[in-house]
């Protein structure tokens, strides 16, 4: 198996936006649903085209996967929306992306990287108190070290 991350070009965003909305269908149906799952691909490609957002893509053995979009924030680098697609889920994607990203922060004078996750998805939370450093349900703090 063969694992490429690379920053994405808007040439990948539709790509990216098709494993968001694969990633996040599963909670579609919570009380407050992701906004991941009704997100139009023209938001995507304006936050990209306007330089609000970047993106990382996943890609195994040349196929895409998954994907992880970030922004800059004063000390930290903030990301969102980490998705691999449910048929590559359990390889450990989503943390060879986090790592990618901790080595870009660190790479553009950044100490740590930051998300918010919801409380209300457990298994999102053991993923990234794995890794990082929980504050309280709702904030991953991690030193880019």
């Amino acid at each position: 198996m063969k694992i490429d991350i690379q920053l994405a070009t808007e040439e990948h965003l539709p790509d990216i936006h098709r494993m968001m909305q694969e990633a996040f269908e599963e909670y579609r149906d919570l009380e407050m649903p992701s906004s991941a799952v009704t997100e139009p691909l023209e938001q995507l490609l304006k936050a990209y085209r306007t330089g609000l957002e970047q993106a990382v893509l996943c890609s195994v053995d040349g196929m895409p996967v998954g994907s992880v979009r970030f922004k800059w924030k004063d000390q930290a680098l903030y990301f969102s929306r980490l998705s691999v697609t449910p048929s590559a889920r359990g390889k450990g994607l989503a943390k060879a992306m986090l790592a990618w990203l901790e080595n870009y922060a660190l790479e553009n004078g950044k100490e740590k990287i930051e998300c918010l996750v919801r409380a209300t998805l457990p298994e999102n939370i053991s993923l990234y108190c794995s890794i990082y450093i929980l504050l309280n349900p709702s904030i991953i703090i991690a030193p880019a070290l």
